[in-house]
């Protein structure tokens, strides 16, 4: 059985192949809300800087003109491989203005995760090719000792600017040329001759390279097109039309824009699409904030009236843990959350509902390879520790292990979907792709659940993760690459990393070690290990759900780790202990 959208929801209609996304956001002809309507996109959360429409309109267009002039490339020659950028930074107003006019040079850009560490960071620098890397005076350290690594001259390395209380005091070398520097040459520049796109050419062409484990082993260049990200723009902002069209009418108006978050990673796909393509193209507001802070983030809900919240399980947990303290603040403009990344428990939702009753709380299902939104809770159809009803355009399949298609409902299978919005596959990869995509359809790894809901809609539950996959605060983390690492330490003989739960995290990696016969003292080699992983690997790859020691990881006859075993064994040591499971 194929499920697909419900038609209440509304058709996908027309999704063009011939565009660039900075022409499709920036051009109202094809459909985003008109200057005259729409809120500012972009507001610094910090420093309150603006960027009204048109504003990026022009930014867009001065940022890709110097660097026509910097890299000497024109928008008609080569291909996107031939003009890539790596960025690494935290997020800024003029990320989404950068990324655009990359694009408007027929470029591709690959955003890399601020909390990388220099080996994390060199990889994605060769493996996309990156032609320079943009970084900012925060993560500058880390960006050179990459480049360093990656044999990327410092010449190539440039700074995107970001609010002044991040530099603590701290001047930006004068040694890097900074995106504000371009831009200011961009325009005394001519004008840049209009892209030449044939039909299927937006469909062909790499627009971002994020990095994803996919369903298994080291972090993969995920090719997403400039069709697909225009696809789930139009996906959401289809699916929840309907509810928008309400709310103006009850305000007497012909639209309804909100306020919202921009706080998760804009490197992350949640946030570059969800937050920041179909934000603004549906007149949004995006109140940018460059990390985490709960103090910046509670000021800039009642400071900036944020109506929307785009956040991740961990924040919310944060926040009922700390309810003393957001009390203090007025959150009374909020009315929605939406939560993605990683799974919402629906006891949390509860608790977090009590505190604040007039907020609804909707969940989100997505990947990489989809770029974004396969399924969300709509508001006027909220389940339970769903996510949600399958958005227009998406179409799914339920499979059995042995790869029979299951028909029946409340049945659990793997998720497979096909969608517009699924991308073009992995970059210099055949063996992941030949797993993952086939005839259109991408095996997502996932154990799901299809149920109908008390208003006659199909929902998705996600159950289980087929996929050895690890979120940390929605953040991936790839056991393969872990336990590559720990391996390389001369006391480990063996080992396997999995997932325990964790209450603030989600999810935290554990790794489960055979010593080496030289081995010392359990608690010497612990410490160790921890120190070998966190000397060079994010804060989100530390072990913190801890180390055990066995005599032998169990593997299948074909040397395959049997995770769902050490899962199992975690599980009941926990029961013991009388752990929440």
């Amino acid at each position: 059985m194929v499920f697909r959208s419900h038609a209440h929801f509304g058709e996908l209609g027309h999704v063009p192949d011939d565009l660039p996304i900075c022409e499709f956001m920036l051009n109202e002809k094809y459909g985003r809300l008109p200057h005259n309507q729409s809120l500012d996109p972009f507001t610094c959360g910090i420093t309150g800087q603006t960027y009204s429409s048109q504003q990026i309109a022009d930014r867009t267009d001065q940022i890709a003109r110097g660097l026509a002039k910097e890299f000497g490339w024109t928008p008609n020659k080569g291909t996107e491989w031939d003009k890539s950028l790596a960025v690494f930074s935290v997020n800024t107003i003029d990320s989404l203005p950068f990324f655009w006019g990359v694009h408007r040079l027929g470029g591709l850009v690959s955003p890399a995760n601020a909390a990388y560490s220099a080996d994390e960071l060199k990889h994605q620098i060769l493996d996309s090719g990156a032609k320079a890397l943009f970084t900012c005076v925060p993560l500058l350290p880390v960006a050179l000792e990459a480049a360093a690594l990656a044999g990327l001259p410092r010449r190539k390395i440039y700074l995107i600017d970001v609010p002044q209380p991040l530099l603590g005091g701290v001047k930006p070398p004068t040694e890097f040329k900074s995106v504000s520097q371009l831009a200011e040459e961009g325009k005394a520049l001519p004008a840049l001759e209009p892209l030449k796109w044939a039909p299927g050419e937006g469909a062909r062409r790499t627009a971002f390279l994020c990095y994803s484990s996919g369903t298994s082993g080291l972090p993969k260049g995920v090719m997403i097109s400039h069709r697909n990200v225009i696809a789930n723009t139009l996906q959401i902002k289809r699916f929840e039309q309907g509810n928008r069209d309400r709310k103006a009418k009850a305000k007497g108006k012909s639209y309804h824009s909100i306020v919202s978050l921009g706080l998760l990673p804009q490197s992350h796909i949640y946030s570059l699409v969800v937050i920041n393509h179909a934000g603004p193209y549906r007149g949004d507001q995006v109140i940018t904030l460059p990390k985490f802070d709960m103090a910046s983030y509670l000021s800039s809900i009642q400071n900036f009236k944020i109506s929307g919240l785009f956040l991740v399980p961990p924040i919310i947990i944060n926040m009922l843990r700390n309810h003393k303290e957001c009390a203090k603040y007025d959150l009374s403009s909020v009315d929605g959350i939406f939560t993605g990344a990683a799974p919402l428990g629906p006891e949390t939702a509860a608790d977090f509902q009590k505190l604040y009753p007039k907020v609804l709380i909707r969940q989100g299902y997505g990947l990489t390879e989809t770029s974004t939104v396969v399924s969300s809770s709509h508001p006027d159809d909220i389940l339970s520790g769903s996510s949600g009803c399958l958005i227009p355009g998406f179409e799914a399949r339920i499979m059995s292990a042995d790869g029979k298609e299951i028909t029946a409902y409340d049945t659990p299978g793997e998720l497979v979907v096909r969608s517009p919005s699924v991308v073009i596959g992995y970059l210099n990869n055949e063996k992941a792709n030949k797993e993952t995509f086939k005839d259109g359809w991408m095996r997502t790894g996932d154990e799901a659940v299809v149920c109908v809901g008390p208003k006659g809609t199909e929902h998705v539950f996600i159950v289980d993760r087929i996929k050895e996959l690890i979120k940390v605060k929605g953040l991936q983390v790839a056991p393969a690459e872990l336990e590559a690492h720990i391996l390389a330490h001369p006391d480990v003989a063996d080992c396997a990393v999995i997932a325990i739960p964790d209450d603030a995290a989600g999810e935290v990696p554990k790794a489960i070690v055979v010593k080496s016969p030289s081995a010392g003292p359990d608690d010497a080699v612990v410490a160790s290990i921890k120190k070998h992983v966190e000397d060079h690997k994010a804060r989100h790859k530390w072990l913190k759900g801890g180390v055990r020691f066995v005599d032998a990881v169990p593997k299948s006859p074909s040397g395959k780790i049997l995770r769902r075993m050490l899962r199992d064994q975690e599980k009941e040591a926990r029961r013991k202990a009388g752990a929440k499971l």
